[in-house]
């Protein structure tokens, strides 16, 4: 049966950032995307508005092809490649948060779920990749920034750019029944926000600082590239602001971001005492040249290895983990308290 214009509206304005009208015209990847991440914050709802008709015309035309394969290779889609880098850095900060305790997370979990996200945004309409190829690439690039949140964002974009190179046309199949295509959705739903509820409900406190630390991470990272770090405070910002917009307060004052400068402040005072504690176990002082650091790193490393305390292997194992953990945290670019204001 022909795909509606008016039904399709109705179902955008009524639920659209769950992905109803995707669910009505059989684009279950980009129902999948939109429940997972609220209509892409809201703005990818929004934009959808004229895009409506030709999603329409696309779907009765698939409904009058017969199965096979489409030649030939989709264009080249900048807004898609954009789209597949965001939701593979969302998809791996999710599993950060929920997986993180896993042994070899970072060599299986975390480019399993970067790779996912971007497979998620490749499959969406009448285009698809290639799993293996991409997930291939995710796994080659895990061991970069290994055991860092940081390591999110190589395995986005390799996985992006081996997406887009093996793009091509979905191959045109028979209708499947809506109960079948529900359960499909409902359970890939549940596997992504299960995990999530569980860390968040029964690990609060954890979970809280885990969060602060990759954001950190992140942030701090990106003080090298002053533009490129407004720029993602500005998309962290985007779902709030969208929300102020759509509840009816357009004037946006300096008390609609109170909820953004709580988060903001919690970040930087775990970074804060995450360097005080990295400089007493260094037993160093506040200012110290990265020259200094790196010295005082050798001689503790060199004191406190466990090859050379046989007498006394737990407390040296124990010592030694710490000043490693510690060098790490002040060898990390870090953005001065305020400068982002």
């Amino acid at each position: 049966m022909a795909k509606g214009l008016l039904v399709t509206y109705v179902l955008w304005a009524v639920g659209g950032p769950a992905g109803l009208h995707h669910l009505y015209l059989g684009r279950d990847s980009h129902a999948l995307l939109w429940m997972l991440t609220l209509g892409g914050g809201g703005l990818g709802w929004l934009w959808e508005f004229w895009k409506l008709p030709s999603f329409v015309a696309q779907a009765n035309r698939a409904q009058g092809q017969r199965r096979g394969s489409r030649g030939g290779t989709p264009p080249l889609s900048l807004i898609r490649f954009a789209a597949q880098m965001i939701v593979g850095i969302y998809f791996g900060l999710v599993a950060l948060i929920s997986f993180s305790f896993m042994a070899n997370f970072y060599i299986v979990g975390l480019p399993l779920a970067v790779g996912l996200g971007v497979l998620l945004v490749a499959a969406v309409g009448n285009q698809t990749s290639d799993v293996k190829n991409t997930l291939g690439a995710a796994f080659l690039t895990s061991p970069i920034f290994y055991g860092r949140p940081i390591a999110i964002l190589p395995i986005s974009l390799a996985a992006s750019i081996t997406a887009q190179k093996h793009r091509r046309y979905k191959a045109s199949v028979g209708s499947e029944m809506l109960s079948v295509r529900l359960y499909r959705l409902g359970l890939a739903y549940l596997a992504f926000t299960g995990p999530l509820a569980y860390s968040i409900l029964c690990n609060t406190t954890a979970t809280l600082s885990y969060v602060a630390e990759t954001l950190g991470s992140i942030l701090s990272w990106f003080s090298l590239f002053p533009f490129l770090g407004h720029f993602l405070e500005s998309v962290c910002l985007l779902p709030y602001r969208t929300w102020r917009l759509l509840v009816g307060n357009p004037g946006f004052s300096s008390s609609s971001f109170q909820e953004w400068e709580k988060l903001y402040e919690l970040v930087q005072s775990f970074q804060e005492e995450k360097h005080q504690l990295a400089h007493q176990v260094l037993g160093l002082s506040e200012g110290t040249t990265n020259e200094e650091i790196h010295r005082r790193y050798h001689e503790l490393v060199k004191t406190w290895h466990p090859d050379h305390n046989l007498h006394q292997t737990e407390e040296a194992q124990r010592h030694f983990l710490e000043i490693q953990a510690a060098y790490e945290i002040l060898s990390q670019p870090r953005k001065p308290r305020g400068s982002g204001r």
